[in-house]
């Protein structure tokens, strides 16, 4: 890491926002194949969901306690989808509730064949500065595969058109190890990305869920896809080309050019508190976890009641460190060992000096006397090394 990298992330963590809000729209024109988040195609619910999204809203603006509000995102589901006035809505709804900083990150999530200059207008208006576009590929068989409503011209367009607008904050999301071959297809995607140099590139590894229309395809036989070393090559070519066109690799999945990483999902990674609200959000506090009933219909009924439709998971001392180690290990600010004996007096480095040892000889991660952070070779294995330094109750 460069100086200049080293002193940028140590600043990015000191400086970083103390909480989120998440809004979840599950509402979609089409169903994506690969898809496990919870969404729906019918947008009969559209009024009565963003009412009890309202409604919610209000219902727990003590969640946070006397904290300023730094980020706001809005996902699903596909938030384009809405009419813009509802956007709005949501966004008065919350600063009616909540004490939100002078310049917080306001991100939503967009799908190509929703982009207009009306739109993109309207939606800079309600105050979203931050965009997140859901291209996943510039191959129109690629597409096809997955199910995606947008074509490649319709995401060309769609980034022409958010290049000539006022938004200087854009993701774009990719996703890789989608058909085995060559790698040609993958190289091809991210130079047409790379001709609009978005701010911020999201790139994912296909993963097939049991709960989705792939992975029962999976379970029939009826699915090929990429082996792991294939997937782990496409990895190791998306980091090549992006680092030498000056993107930070700051998250094992995602990169920014400097000064714009996303401070909405670096508060999941960096442990910091957040609420989410609508069908199927999940909140933490730090003693619990919650996640809001996957329905739209039971939601809504709920929250009319004046109740939270909400599962509660306590998380014990042991969970918390482990939670802590699982999402900073992704990063390139590292897990603190400093963090985790003020927070929790517990000594990382003291308790894991064996399996370290062999992490940092094998070229896994590097080691100061502050933090433990992966190489890019660790980052292949990321999960299973953070497994391997979890506590045991």
């Amino acid at each position: 890491m460069s100086k200049f990298e080293s002193s940028y992330f140590t600043n990015l963590y000191i400086h970083f926002p103390l909480a989120g809000i998440y809004i979840h729209i599950p509402f979609c024109q089409q169903a994506c194949y690969y898809c496990d988040f919870y969404f729906s195609t019918s947008q009969k619910m559209i009024d009565p969901v963003i009412d009890a999204i309202c409604k919610e809203l209000s219902l727990r603006k003590k969640y946070h306690g006397d904290e300023n509000i730094s980020t706001i995102y809005l996902g699903g589901g596909t938030p384009s989808l809405l009419n813009p006035a509802y956007i709005t809505r949501l966004l008065d709804a919350v600063y009616a509730h909540y004490s939100i900083k002078s310049d917080p990150e306001i991100t939503m999530e967009a799908n190509p064949e929703d982009i207009s200059k009306s739109k993109l207008n309207a939606w800079e208006k309600a105050g979203i500065n931050r965009l997140s576009l859901g291209v996943q590929s510039f191959d129109n068989k690629v597409l096809a595969f997955m199910n995606r409503v947008h074509n490649e011209e319709k995401a060309l367009a769609s980034l022409d058109m958010i290049r000539t607008s006022t938004f200087i904050n854009v993701n774009v999301d990719l996703i890789y190890g989608v058909f085995p071959g060559n790698h040609r297809r993958w190289e091809k995607d991210l130079e047409i990305l790379l001709k609009y140099r978005p701010e911020h590139i999201s790139a994912y590894n296909l993963t097939i869920e049991e709960n989705t229309v792939f992975g029962r395809r999976a379970r029939r036989g009826k699915l090929q896809v990429p082996d792991d070393d294939f997937s782990a090559d496409e990895y190791e070519i998306l980091i090549s080309m992006l680092k030498q066109e000056g993107y930070l690799h700051y998250e094992i999945s995602n990169f920014c050019l400097p000064g714009y990483e996303s401070q909405h999902n670096s508060g999941y990674w960096k442990n910091k508190y957040y609420l989410g609200v609508g069908p199927a959000a999940h909140s933490f506090n730090f003693e619990s976890r919650q996640s809001n009933v996957a329905n739209s219909a039971l939601y809504v009924r709920a929250i009319a009641d004046n109740k939270i439709p909400a599962t509660i998971e306590p998380l014990s001392r042991e969970n918390q460190i482990n939670d802590y180690i699982l999402t900073s290990l992704r990063t390139m600010w590292g897990t603190s060992f400093l963090i985790l004996k003020e927070k929790w007096e517990y000594d990382l480095l003291q308790s894991n000096h064996s399996l370290i040892d062999r992490l940092k000889i094998g070229g896994m991660c590097r080691i100061d006397t502050e933090k433990i952070v992966l190489t890019e070779k660790g980052f292949l294995l990321a999960d299973k090394i953070a497994s391997g330094l979890f506590i045991s109750s």
